[in-house]
């Protein structure tokens, strides 16, 4: 049995560290989270520059109050395994914790999506089971905007 293996996914861009101001939004099957981008080490965004990142065909999603505190302290399931906090991970292998939380919000039941995600934010923590993610393509995401110039 293999332990999780975590994937950063947030290259060249993070959520603001101090007050991101993360926002979950359901839109049928899908998951939104907007949140503040992180200026002082990305200096590519303004200090009202937002991220939005769409989260597709999600089974499920939980949006739990884990903060960087609980993280350092070892109170998180992955304090001890997780690369580092503050990150976007993709969480692949056996994850024999995966349904430790008891807050999990079904989206879609039907949902053959298998994809682990995992956004530490300052104050709290989203995780979501979903086919795939993207950046949002809407003119505010500054994430979209950048990386589509490219």
């Amino acid at each position: 049995m293999s332990a999780p293996f975590f994937k950063r996914l947030n290259e060249g861009w993070n959520a603001e560290p101090n007050a991101p101001y993360p926002r979950v939004m359901v839109s049928g099957t899908d998951i939104l989270v907007e949140f503040f981008l992180n200026p002082f080490q990305f200096q590519q965004f303004g200090a009202d520059d937002q991220g939005i990142i769409r989260f597709l065909d999600c089974s499920r999603y939980r949006f739990g109050a884990t903060n960087d505190e609980g993280w350092y302290l070892g109170q998180c399931r992955y304090s001890k395994i997780a690369p580092a906090w503050g990150e976007f991970y993709e969480i692949s292998g056996t994850d024999s914790r995966l349904d430790e939380p008891d807050d999990w919000k079904t989206v879609n039941e039907a949902s053959s999506a298998s994809r682990h995600f995992l956004f530490y934010f300052r104050d709290d923590t989203f995780e979501c089971i979903a086919s795939d993610w993207r950046f949002e393509p809407k003119s505010t995401n500054a994430l979209f905007q950048h990386f589509k110039a490219r």
